[in-house]
């Protein structure tokens, strides 16, 4: 395991995609970067951003379309992107206590998957989320989650 000094997550600007942000882990071996490749974040309102994934190959089933299990992670990695972009604090050490989701329709390997994640609300502990998972003007996916903030003692234990 690597011993990183930087922020565990670094946001810069994408050079070849104007307004957004390249979200980059301090350690690429982790599940962001190593299952799901280069991510992309913009905050599009104060309750709302999209996170951009770029589906390949290895991302893809048997009919060459975007796996369930690939869109499901990407769906969990990017409320935590969202919720970051919303200021709300240390994302890393939160944790996703539910999601649903519902399938709409098939995402294409080879063209970009943005999640459009909204914060409905906000509690001292809890944030309650929903949104969708689109290629162009393609719904994939809906979805609602509630995430969990990190606690003081597992920011402590960091």
């Amino acid at each position: 395991m690597a011993d990183f000094e930087e922020p565990i997550f670094r946001f810069e600007p994408a050079p070849d995609h104007p307004g957004w942000d390249d979200w980059h882990l301090s350690d690429p071996e982790r599940f962001n970067h190593a299952a799901l490749g280069r991510l992309l974040v913009r905050k599009d309102s104060e309750t709302q951003a999209t996170v951009r994934m770029f589906p390949e190959y290895r991302h893809g089933n048997m009919l060459n379309m975007v796996h369930g299990g690939a869109t499901l992670g990407f769906i969990d990695v990017a409320l935590f992107g969202a919720a970051r972009y919303f200021g709300l604090g240390d994302s890393s050490a939160a944790l996703t206590l539910d999601m649903s989701t519902q399938f709409i329709g098939a995402g294409k390997v080879d063209e970009p998957l943005d999640a459009e994640v909204e914060l409905m609300r906000e509690t001292g502990r809890l944030l309650f989320l929903r949104g969708k998972v689109v290629q162009g003007d393609h719904l994939v996916t809906s979805f609602t989650a509630i995430v969990r903030k990190a606690s003081a003692k597992i920011r402590q234990q960091k």
